[in-house]
């Protein structure tokens, strides 16, 4: 049985114009040969199985070309060609830096470099992955490599160009190899399926390219795989079989049913896919990509960005078209999330079903969002106009029930008698106390609108109006009005202080914590309260936790005149000896009993 070659090796470019998708490096290197203006070393980085080593062979089988053709390619026919391909050539050397990494390697090739060539003009050298050198050994390499002899040429290829030396890499002339594109990748596949007699589906040859991920040699291997795995007849099913990737049906199938709100059938499509053995991760990621590729299906200008077969371009135009835009965008920001929770959550299936769900119900929430809204103003948006009212329902409610009216946002119609202020720019729903002297209605409650001067004041929620108005609490209703002022106790004031201090020591904010209880706040005024800080970092923390304290203090005091200002002042630092009388006096203070102790053993302070 004769020796199987895989496709990588046997399909190997041996030109310049066979290497698929570096057409930029390639243009390069050839009008470099044409002009004579060959650098003495060549840095060829970029991702794995994009050609790195194979245009370093195929330059150093050019430069040496005696019979080069009119495209600057070797004829292949030359004594040096010939001697090259059957890897007989002593004027081209290779080392592996994986495995000769040391300085002891280096040194071997720096003094191999320091022999001419016997037969052609230049001796080339490649070391692959360079990288994995250590550090003395690029040390070692730095001279040899910024001034080697005329005729040697040094070609470095690595795929982290990050881990090289600066110093070396400013020796060298630099060529990033590019990803190779899907339709190159595709067609080059295509083309070696031919020479080799192989039936073979054009989605199928995409699939291998897009799960290559730019690497050729990557989807060489795949189609070596898929091909002894179909005996010679590669389709679209029997790679996303061999590859375990998800069917492009399963996603089209799954945006029917969101965009027709079909959530059974969603769940069961999700795990019909779980039992085939994909993952959930994977699946929402395919899922995310399908939403951006209908997308970008939507612009003709955009579609460029779609690597995928013409067949199933044309299932993803015909897609984008039945699919808005607002649901692309909705599913695409909620697969976005269950992505970002999926590793954290416990139950993972949860999540992502969680999520299709979401997904479920966008049209119906679009459908909303797009009705006519009759909002005009943004303090209409503010305005909670509500009627209450048990006239006409009082047949179909129990005694004593008020019914609660749909807010009116666009219109209201006041009554007449109604005092209404207008002092200020924000108003709220507030319910009027009936003047003195008048019963309000039994059963019936009207809540009016007036404006109210400030914003900090309670309101009441339809919980507690409900109660109010059904006579479970006999207490009026007693709101407090921007126009609130009334006086208060220190006593008071400094209870609810240290009530505040206390909690915010709880909720973790000790800095806070500290400003209120390191000194006594002071009432300058019945409505200025004056707080002692020691340095601007805390009059600036006092300033964000002024709000929060605000707030806390003015419906507690009934009184919203209140503000707090903070007064930066030094601390006064002692620095004296104290006597032993002293301490001792002091000692006394903290603990009268002390004294009693003394006197019981008779003992004496020394001075």
């Amino acid at each position: 049985m004769e020796n199987f070659i895989v496709s990588a090796r046997k399909y190997r470019p041996a030109t310049f114009e066979t290497v698929v998708g570096q057409h930029h490096i390639t243009g390069t290197l050839k009008n470099a040969i044409k002009n004579n203006q060959l650098a003495q070393a060549f840095l060829f980085c970029g991702p794995r199985g994009v050609g790195k080593t194979t245009c370093a062979r195929i330059l150093s089988k050019t430069i040496n070309c005696t019979n080069l053709t009119a495209e600057q390619e070797a004829c292949g026919k030359c004594d040096s060609c010939i001697s090259f391909q059957t890897g007989h050539s002593f004027n081209f050397h290779e080392l592996d830096a994986a495995s000769n990494n040391s300085v002891d390697d280096i040194r071997s090739l720096i003094e191999q470099v320091r022999i001419p060539p016997q037969a052609g003009k230049y001796k080339i050298y490649i070391i692959d992955e360079v990288h994995m050198l250590s550090a003395n050994a690029f040390n070692a390499f730095l001279k040899t490599l910024e001034e080697p002899p005329s005729y040697a040429i040094f070609i470095l290829a690595t795929t982290e160009k990050h881990k090289i030396l600066p110093t070396i890499l400013s020796r060298c002339q630099i060529f990033d190899f590019n990803r190779i594109q899907v339709d190159d990748i595709a067609n080059h596949l295509n083309k070696i399926a031919q020479r080799e007699n192989i039936a073979v589906e054009a989605d199928g040859l995409h699939i291998i390219a897009q799960k290559a991920d730019g690497g050729l040699r990557d989807a060489l291997s795949m189609f070596d795989q898929i091909v002894s795995y179909t005996n010679k007849n590669l389709t679209y099913k029997s790679v996303i079989d061999n590859l375990n990737i998800l069917d492009y049906d399963y996603y089209f199938k799954l945006i029917q049913h969101l965009t027709f709100i079909d959530v059974s059938n969603t769940l069961l499509l999700f795990d019909e896919i779980l039992n085939n053995g994909f993952d959930g991760n994977h699946f929402i990621n395919g899922l995310a990509s399908h939403l951006r590729n209908l997308l970008v299906a939507k612009d003709p200008q955009t579609m460029k960005l779609l690597e995928v077969s013409e067949n199933i371009r044309q299932k993803y135009i015909s897609q984008s078209q039945q699919t808005p835009v607002s649901f692309i965008l909705t599913a695409l920001n909620l697969a976005n999330q269950c992505d970002l929770n999926y590793k954290n959550s416990k139950n993972q299936r949860l999540q992502v079903e969680l999520a299709l769900i979401k997904m479920c119900h966008i049209p119906s929430v679009l459908q909303l969002s797009q009705q006519p809204d009759n909002t005009t103003t943004d303090q209409e948006q503010i305005k909670k106009k509500t009627s209450v009212s048990s006239e006409g329902t009082a047949n179909t409610q129990q005694p004593g029930a008020i019914p609660i009216e749909k807010p009116l946002i666009n219109e209201t119609k006041p009554e007449p008698k109604a005092p209404e202020t207008s002092t200020g720019d924000f108003t709220r729903n507030i319910p009027l106390t009936p003047p003195s002297g008048s019963t309000a209605p039994t059963g019936k409650i009207a809540i009016k609108q007036i404006t109210v001067p400030n914003v900090g004041f309670m309101i009441p929620s339809l919980t507690d109006l409900e109660r109010k108005a059904s006579g479970q609490d006999d207490n009026e209703p007693k709101f407090i009005t921007g126009d609130a002022k009334e006086a208060f106790t220190a006593e008071k004031f400094l209870s609810l202080w240290k009530q505040y201090a206390e909690k915010a020591k709880e909720d973790g904010k000790i800095n806070v914590y500290t400003i209120l209880t390191a000194s006594e706040p002071i009432l300058e005024t019945p409505e200025l309260i004056i707080v002692h800080v020691e340095h601007k970092i805390q009059e600036q923390q006092l300033q964000e936790e002024l709000i929060d304290l605000l707030n806390f203090l003015r419906p507690s005091l009934r009184n919203f005149n209140i503000t707090i200002k903070a007064k930066q002042v030094a601390r006064t630092i002692v620095n004296r000896l104290y006597t032993n009388t002293e301490k001792y006096q002091y000692l006394i203070e903290k603990n009268p009993k002390l004294e009693e102790m003394r006197k019981r053993f008779n003992l004496e302070v020394n001075s």
